[in-house]
């Protein structure tokens, strides 16, 4: 029996659905659901993240009091069991937690900030936050690079991309030396991914609807300018509604999606440069907020943030291309997707 989890956040009843994912067939079998507490409205979103031993989930509502709660994760069958609720100071469109797992980090679109939440040695965050960075408008994105020395954030009213040096120790950034990477005038940068060595960082922009290629100096933390294209076409600019990233887990293969035409863009990732070439785009459940890939990278899980379900697509090995193999349905605006394998998941 394989132990690769799927959670899939609903905002509207503000509840993570949990299946576990057959990895040779693609198929999933509902495990259960668990409320996140701490808000009595439907939320517009509600973010997730996993700490990087896989031992624990946070998940934030986006309405008074803003609240972020953690949950352990049980190592049998991935089931969540509620630790703590702790306020933050704005609502929050992502989470994720530091390299050390010692810091949640926060991103806020409506606030243009960036949160520092202490962890305590239990797992949860039970205080607010330590530290609150003012960003440029629409800070949509907070991730740090995969050496955890540098933290970034792509702004989404700003056309830019923050980055600071990290302290894991204090949980701190500076903001006085923050660096800006900027972007085309109504790119509109929402989400971020990076290569495993940290060499290179991927931005899907939310407004015109492209990807663009960054280098990334590992010493520095910055940013340079490599490429960019569309992820759409066909449709006015500015108005594209892109808005999730990810690579597969060898590298080889970059998705995209689009909201307003309900497609996800397939790229091939040069292994001598890392630049993208598009290999198909393909139409997905409606309105595609969110996806993840599982960690053998053999299939994408795309949450339909309007249609109430999400599909299972089997990924090419040779191509990156996909096909779908099940469609499930979930519950009201599904939009966040996580997936882990407990059974390679880093002694805790």
């Amino acid at each position: 029996m394989t132990n690769t989890i799927v959670y899939v956040s609903c905002a509207e009843d503000r509840v993570i659905e949990r299946y576990r994912l057959d990895p040779e067939r693609g198929r999933l079998t509902r495990l259960g659901t668990t409320e996140i507490p701490g808000a009595d409205a439907p939320s517009a979103t509600s973010p997730l993240a996993i700490s990087p031993d896989h031992r624990f989930l946070y998940a934030a509502l986006r309405e008074e009091p803003n609240p972020v709660s953690s949950f352990a994760i049980a190592r049998e069958d991935g089931a969540l069991r509620h630790l703590a609720t702790a306020p933050l100071p704005a609502s929050m469109c992502y989470i994720e937690t530091d390299r050390s797992g010692r810091w949640l980090l926060s991103a806020s679109y409506f606030g243009a900030v960036v949160t520092v939440s202490p962890i305590d040695a239990d797992g949860a965050v039970r205080r607010a936050p330590t530290q609150v960075v003012r960003t440029p408008p629409k800070a949509h994105c907070v991730l740090p690079d995969p050496s955890g020395r540098h933290v970034y954030a792509p702004c989404l009213g700003g056309d830019a991309v923050l980055g600071w040096e990290w302290d894991s120790n204090k949980g701190l950034v500076a903001p006085e030396q923050a660096q800006q990477a900027a972007l085309a005038a109504g790119a509109g940068p929402r989400h971020l991914a990076f290569s495993r060595d940290g060499r290179m960082a991927y931005v899907v922009n939310e407004l015109d609807g492209t990807v663009t290629v960054f280098a990334r100096d590992p010493d520095s933390g910055a940013l340079m300018h490599r490429q960019t294209l569309p992820a759409i076409t066909g449709h006015d600019a500015g108005k594209a509604a892109a808005a999730d990233i990810h690579l597969s887990p060898d590298g080889r293969f970059l998705y995209a999606s689009v909201r307003n035409d309900s497609h996800i863009t397939v790229f091939t990732v040069s292994p001598t440069d890392g630049t993208l070439t598009q290999v198909e785009r393909l139409e997905v459940e409606t309105t595609p907020r969110a996806f993840a890939i599982d960690p053998s990278g053999r299939f994408l899980i795309c949450a339909g943030k309007d249609a109430a379900a999400f599909g299972v697509y089997a990924i090419d090995p040779s191509s990156g291309r996909l096909a779908r193999r099940e469609r499930v349905a979930v519950g009201v605006n599904p939009n966040w997707v996580e997936i882990i394998d407990l059974d390679r998941a880093p002694a805790g």
